[in-house]
């Protein structure tokens, strides 16, 4: 990403992001199979390494941050877990999912100063 975006910029890249990464990327099977006891054709924690791979990748190559990348696998993985646990709804696991697109951009912040 270059140094002259801006922090709603990058916020709105990571948002646009997530979207390919949750609705354009991820199949039927991979969102049912991502969770413990639903895989079938592999075992779930492949599918969930899979799709939280895909945003971290996302992340890491928006930001120019691969290390940023690398914790959005695991908060992606987790934040997922959680909802295949039936601990939330759609609606927060996208919502912590954005939260978490607001830290990177701080922490992108924080590296540009």
């Amino acid at each position: 990403m270059p140094a002259t975006v801006s922090a709603p910029e990058l916020l709105a890249m990571l948002a646009m992001g997530h979207c390919v990464g949750d609705f354009g990327l991820q199949s039927d099977r991979m969102a049912t199979e991502k969770c413990p006891g639903k895989g079938v054709t592999l075992g779930w924690g492949w599918w969930l390494v899979a799709h939280a791979g895909i945003h971290g990748f996302l992340v890491g190559w928006i930001t120019g941050l691969p290390l940023l990348g690398v914790a959005e696998w695991l908060v992606h993985s987790l934040i997922d877990i959680g909802k295949c646990r039936h601990l939330y709804r759609l609606p927060m696991d996208q919502a912590l999912h954005l939260l978490c697109k607001v830290v990177w951009v701080g922490v992108w912040i924080q590296l540009q100063a």
